[in-house]
């Protein structure tokens, strides 16, 4: 092997192996929109994605740093309580200091959708909605809508029963046909419109729409029964509120095309 083929081996090994991806941690991707069937809705229409673009990677600890240098308001002691609970940050140090076991290039998490919101924007950005998150992470590796894969979906309800995968750094995972990585198997992400299926107290005695959006008996009304992954992220959104900072909970950015 001559000594620049060396040369380039090594550089392509150091950037996997200390960063675990090897491209622009920063990278957007397109996604093709198309039409998607909402696992939960008010009747069974489908709905129409237009074509976005997303963020490849969720955004890492050592981004989430740089971001709350720049704009202190975010910071661990100036968040106001009102858009994030006393979670927020709370393996971290200090303001500006990571927490001694944390990897910076793994997912930042205990952050508030607020604060998410607020990062995207600050990047020209914005946080996908629900139907682009889901379209986006319906394709496996080669199929751009595996939802109706029975081992795909297996595989994801495995990785959400996985502990401590918030821990990885970004791109431990499978890329997917979109060339996104990480949409499943490292933590679970904010979406613009996390609380759009909300389920109220009186859902029970409510009228057939509200029934569609309740998950229990009338779950039989969902537009795909075998999706139990779907089941699982739709019941961890509707029990959140926006001002939360989950340990597992991270985000990535979207954009218009």
């Amino acid at each position: 092997m001559n000594n620049t083929k060396y040369i380039g081996v090594f550089l392509a090994f150091f950037c996997i192996t200390h960063f675990g991806i090897g491209q622009d941690i920063t990278a957007m991707k397109p996604v093709k929109g198309g039409a998607l069937s909402p696992l939960y809705g008010l009747d069974s229409s489908k709905v129409w994605v237009d074509d976005f673009l997303l963020d490849v990677y969720p955004v890492t600890n050592e981004q989430y740093l740089d971001f709350v240098k720049n704009y202190p308001e975010w910071q661990k002691s100036n968040a106001k309580a009102i858009f994030a609970n006393g979670n927020y940050l709370s393996e971290w140090q200090d303001d500006e200091l990571l927490g001694s076991h944390m990897n910076p290039n793994s997912p930042v998490t205990n952050v508030s959708w607020f604060a998410a919101k607020a990062y995207c924007a600050c990047q020209d950005k914005r946080l996908p909605s629900v139907d682009e998150w889901e379209l986006a992470a319906r394709a496996s590796e080669t199929n751009p809508n595996a939802e109706n894969d029975s081992l795909f979906n297996q595989r994801i309800v495995e990785s959400y029963e996985t502990p401590n995968t918030s821990s990885k750094q970004v791109g431990s995972t499978y890329e997917n046909y979109w060339g996104v990585y990480d949409m499943h198997g490292l933590v679970w992400e904010w979406t613009s419109d996390f609380n759009s299926v909300l389920i109220s107290g009186e859902s029970r005695r409510d009228g057939d729409a509200d029934r569609n959006l309740f998950c229990a008996g009338a779950a039989i009304s969902a537009s795909n029964l075998r999706d139990y992954a779907a089941f699982m992220r739709y019941a961890f959104r509707g029990s959140i509120k926006a001002n939360y900072s989950i340990k597992n909970l991270g985000f990535r950015c979207a954009k218009s095309n």
